[in-house]
């Protein structure tokens, strides 16, 4: 049972009461795979490799194949004589996790299979959420106590990143974005000659609605989306199992600074993004269709209501809660490795972006029911 490829040779050597003897030797370095055929009567194979000359991957390549082989026939093997490298090598492949086949793409599923799935992964990521939403209320009612065990050195640094950090982006973007309203109406209003109204258009759908969408919209991008970066790498290094092995919730001590941070500071946010969008806007009303700027800063205030800036306001502070949460929620649930830190993080940038559009929904709903 000999197999010679070469200078790379092995022979599986019998020996009494059902016992062999695997030897290597010659020059294992991208040495061909040999046959590994194992008699039935072998009971234990012991590994030697005294004339073994030099070895590279594929010699451990041999020896976990031997190994696998092995564990299919129930055979004990026995490879203590190898070299310390090709051992820590041959140890380091074995505890490697296996990655499975995702049964939902390896088979072709019918739709009433797909249906249930996909209804089974909602209600899973909907108990997650529901979860550490709860452990997470838990850690503001012990905060509010003065019991949450969290750095206020965190929370300021937290403040200063979703705040004076994102201001310039949120500035221009607002800017930008005052400055496409004014263009867009204008282009209906002016076949009515009615282009004074683009004030309205500009006052209106900023402060109520548009103005809060696009500030939630790159801070999800960029505070969300570096949560879940951020916890995701902590997770991968083992800090958050370091902090609950010393006794540590990493609720309150890693993600109760991030959600007050970017939760006390999305109105804010929201307003700056507001001011640049009416004047991006008013600049728009005042040098390309030339309307005065009193009476623009007239008719803007005329048909903007204070309740509108209100609500505004309200939607970007629930804005600010669930990016926190989706970014904080995928970087503890990440997985422990380079790749689920980036899963983690798109997934938090979608998870925020379908949150914001079931909450702008419902809060467009509920206040025009409500006469607001």
């Amino acid at each position: 049972m000999a197999s010679t490829e070469g200078k790379a040779i092995y022979e599986l050597r019998l020996l009494e009461n059902g016992n062999a003897t695997a030897i290597f030797s010659g020059q294992w370095r991208r040495s061909p795979s040999v046959d590994l055929n194992i008699s039935a009567v072998v009971k234990s194979i012991t590994v030697d490799v005294a004339e073994l000359g030099e070895w590279d991957d594929t010699f451990v390549a041999q020896i976990y194949k031997l190994r696998q082989v092995c564990a299919t026939s129930g055979i004990d093997l026995d490879y203590s004589a190898l070299p310390e490298g090709a051992r820590k090598l041959l140890e380091l492949a074995i505890s490697a996790p296996v990655r499975e086949d995702d049964p939902k793409k390896s088979s072709k599923m019918g739709l009433l299979e797909n249906i249930g799935r996909q209804s089974e992964d909602i209600a899973k990521a909907t108990h997650t959420g529901l979860h550490f939403t709860g452990a997470l209320t838990v850690a503001l009612l012990r905060m509010m106590v003065g019991k949450a065990r969290f750095s206020m050195r965190d929370l300021a640094r937290e403040l200063y990143k979703a705040g004076p950090g994102a201001f310039f982006i949120v500035s221009l973007i607002g800017f930008l974005e005052g400055v496409i309203l004014a263009f867009i109406g204008s282009i209906p209003l002016k076949m009515f000659k009615a282009e004074v109204y683009v004030a309205s258009f500009i006052g209106i759908g900023l402060l109520r609605l548009l103005g809060a969408v696009m500030s939630g919209s790159v801070m999800a991008g960029r505070s969300g989306a570096a949560y879940a970066a951020e916890l995701g790498t902590m997770k991968v290094n083992e800090e958050i199992d370091a902090l609950e092995t010393m006794g540590i919730s990493p609720i309150e001590y890693l993600v109760l600074p991030r959600f007050l941070g970017l939760t006390i500071m999305m109105p804010f946010i929201a307003l700056i993004s507001n001011t640049f969008g009416i004047l991006g806007g008013m600049g728009v009303s005042v040098f390309y269709l030339d309307i005065p700027l009193v009476e623009f800063w007239t008719k803007l205030i005329e048909t903007t209501r204070v309740c509108d800036l209100i609500i505004g306001v309200i939607t970007s502070f629930v804005f600010g809660m669930l990016i926190a949460i989706c970014g904080c929620l995928r970087g503890i649930r990440c997985g422990r490795d380079s790749e689920a830190v980036g899963l983690a993080t798109t997934a938090s940038m979608v998870s925020s972006i379908i949150c914001m559009v079931i909450a702008t929904f419902t809060i467009t709903v509920v206040t025009v029911a409500l006469g607001f």
